[in-house]
């Protein structure tokens, strides 16, 4: 994506610090980054890796990155040293922005000079449109790496897309609250609006002081739009006061399941019923779809039509279908070219010219898609699947639960029972037997948990996401103290 498809009308603002930088400071800025790019020999077929916190620098490197026709790798700041230099080996950046105790790679200051010192000249042509633009992280930083490559020709349609849907008036004043170093943050909420000329507020990952303020940051700077994610809300709805100046045009809340009663609790708060529930993946460049609470009625799951591309289900058999249960397929013009430097992964992640999301859903005879789980996450109780999302959401709507985690353990007699990680509300004492009757009111038989493990908190990545893994070790150790399963 290259700047000559952002129009003069753009800003970028810093909240914190009220920085601004209009199209011609950008341009300022992106000069002068290339320009330092491009003594560490950065070039068309280059990697630029970015660690840094500050976004206006962020987005002046990628711009810079991509004038060069160089292939932009976003990272998360709170990476440790470990991390960066293993990261730094597999990938083999010709370039690092921000702190790195590799003497090998050139690193470049994560900082901005004087403007008046920078050139004011910028190459615009950039690479061809199908050469890679951005690679993002999708496994988690402890783990072996996975990256998916975005090209240039991906990066344009999605945003033109969502654009398309979103619509400009509603982009006008955006609220950055995510990080930028994935799809959700940078492509959804950040490079959309500026691609459509509008002011974008960049409060990257304010934490629970910031959130506190929502409400008054939304109001001093006559927020329009922002996208979000379930656990922004559930902390903000709790601390913060409602905005008051009503110029809030739309929402978005991705990257999780959103609950029914949150989804409300969000419209309540923002008073409109134009908040989102969207569904997205960094393989397909953002968002895939997304629907209303004013179109969907509330329904847990629902996420409208696709916005771009077609989607399909893979059937039990094999077969696919236009309608039906079972695994999403995707085709989209805004796909990835695949995993960096993995075409065993790639190769497995289609089914013929068909994106496997990974994701459980179904899709009605009108063309409407409906999230119920991800793949990797169902709990094959004695051969029946359970969604351990659908134990989730459920159990979310209990009034003494907080948050919740579901997940399977390994059984002798039925392969796997179901399992799930409870915190309640001010920490009140409720016994599992009351939850798991409470449950079998509502659930079949096979998807009620067989053990509720009481815990302080569910531990969360940076995205929001919960991170399933440790709470699995926490709980194993548990039982494996009480009762071995």
């Amino acid at each position: 994506m290259q700047l000559d498809l952002i129009p003069a009308t753009a800003r970028v603002i810093d909240v914190r610090s009220g920085q601004c930088l209009d199209y011609q400071a950008l341009l300022r800025a992106v000069a002068q980054r290339s320009r330092l790019l491009r003594k560490e020999g950065v070039g068309v077929g280059s990697i630029v890796a970015m660690c840094h916190s500050e976004g206006v620098v962020l987005l002046a490197d990628l711009f810079a990155t991509w004038a060069l026709g160089a292939t932009a790798l976003v990272l998360s700041p709170s990476l440790t040293a470990f991390e960066r230099n293993r990261i730094c080996a597999w990938v083999k950046p010709r370039c690092w922005v921000g702190q790195l105790e590799s003497s090998h790679i050139p690193s470049v200051p994560a900082e901005l000079q004087s403007m008046d010192s920078a050139e004011r000249e910028v190459g615009l042509s950039g690479p061809p449109t199908d050469s890679p633009a951005l690679l993002l992280l999708t496994s988690g930083s402890t783990g072996a790496p996975k990256g998916v490559s975005l090209s240039y020709r991906a990066l344009e349609t999605r945003l033109s897309s969502n654009v398309a849907h979103i619509g400009k008036a509603n982009l006008a004043r955006t609220l950055v609250p995510l990080p930028m170093h994935f799809g959700h943050g940078l492509i959804g909420n950040t490079l959309t609006p500026l691609l459509a000329g509008c002011d974008v507020l960049l409060w990257s990952e304010p934490g629970v002081d910031g959130l506190a303020q929502l409400g008054a940051v939304i109001d001093e700077h006559g927020v329009t739009f922002l996208s979000s994610v379930p656990s922004m809300w559930r902390i903000g709805l709790k601390l913060s006061a409602a905005p008051h100046r009503r110029t809030l045009k739309r929402i978005h809340v991705g990257s999780e399941p959103l609950p029914a009663a949150l989804w409300r609790g969000i419209c309540e708060w923002a008073g409109t019923k134009y908040v989102y529930n969207m569904y997205g993946m960094t393989e397909a460049a953002n968002w895939i779809s997304g629907t209303s609470a004013e179109a969907a009625g509330f329904v847990e799951g629902a996420v409208g039509r696709p916005w771009s591309g077609n989607c399909w289900i893979l059937l039990e058999d094999g077969s696919i279908a236009e309608n039906g249960e079972g695994e999403i397929l995707l085709r989209d013009p805004a796909l990835m070219n695949g995993y960096w430097n993995d075409p065993d992964s790639t190769a497995a992640a289609f089914h013929g010219s068909w994106f496997k999301t990974g994701d459980i859903g179904e899709i009605s005879s009108d063309g409407q898609l409906r999230i119920l789980g991800r793949r990797k996450h169902q709990i094959n109780r004695a051969g029946i699947k359970v969604t351990a999302e659908e134990i989730e959401l459920l159990l979310e709507q209990h009034p003494e639960v907080q948050d919740v985690c579901a997940f399977g353990l390994p059984d002798a007699v039925s392969g796997e029972v179901v399992v799930a990680a409870v915190v309640t509300k001010n920490g009140q004492r409720i016994s599992e037997a009351t939850i798991q009757a409470w449950c079998a009111e509502r659930l079949r038989r096979e998807a009620v948990p067989s053990r509720i493990i009481f815990l302080n908190d569910i531990p969360r990545n940076e995205r929001g996401k919960k991170v399933r893994s440790e709470v699995r070790i926490k709980v194993s150790a548990l039982l494996g103290r009480e009762v071995r399963l």
